[in-house]
C-alpha cells in the first residue's frame, strides 16, 4: 500500500551543514519510527521556508546512501508570521502500515506546528 508521511524540523540559522544534518536527523528519525527500510521509498519531496537557501535537503539523504529514490526540493510560499528556518519532508512509502499507524516526527521547533502528533509520538 502506498502512504504519504510527513515531518519537519527547525534549525537555528541557514548554513550547509546545519541544513544536511538536520534532514538527515528528519529522515532517519521518519524512516525508524514507522520500521521503514530504504526499498520502500517511492518518492522524497522537501520544502523550506524561503529564509533558508544554503543547501538542497535532498542533497544530504543522497550522501547517506539513498541514490535510486526520485527526490525534489522546493521553497515554501512565504507567509508573514510563519515559523522561520523550517525544512520539510513528504516521503511516499510503500508500506502495510495503516494511516493510523504511521508516524509523522515533527522535530525541534517545528513540534509547535503539530502539537497533536507530538503528543502522539511520545
Amino acid at each position: 500500500m502506498l502512504r504519504a508521511i510527513r515531518g519537519a524540523i527547525q534549525i537555528d540559522r541557514d548554513q550547509p551543514e546545519l541544513v544536511h544534518e538536520a534532514t538527515r536527523k528528519l529522515f532517519r528519525t521518519l524512516m525508524e519510527w514507522n520500521g521503514l527500510a530504504a526499498d520502500q521509498l517511492v518518492s522524497l519531496f522537501f520544502t523550506m521556508t524561503p529564509d533558508l537557501r544554503s543547501a538542497f535537503p535532498a542533497a544530504a539523504v543522497r550522501e547517506a546512501g539513498v541514490g535510486d529514490v526520485p527526490m525534489m526540493c522546493a521553497t515554501e510560499v512565504a507567509v508573514p508570521g510563519a515559523l522561520p528556518r523550517v525544512i520539510r519532508l513528504m516521503a511516499h512509502v510503500e508500506t502495510a502500515l495503516d494511516r493510523a499507524e504511521i508516524r509523522h516526527p515533527y522535530l525541534t521547533g517545528a513540534a509547535q506546528l503539530r502539537p497533536d502528533l507530538v503528543a502522539e509520538a511520545r
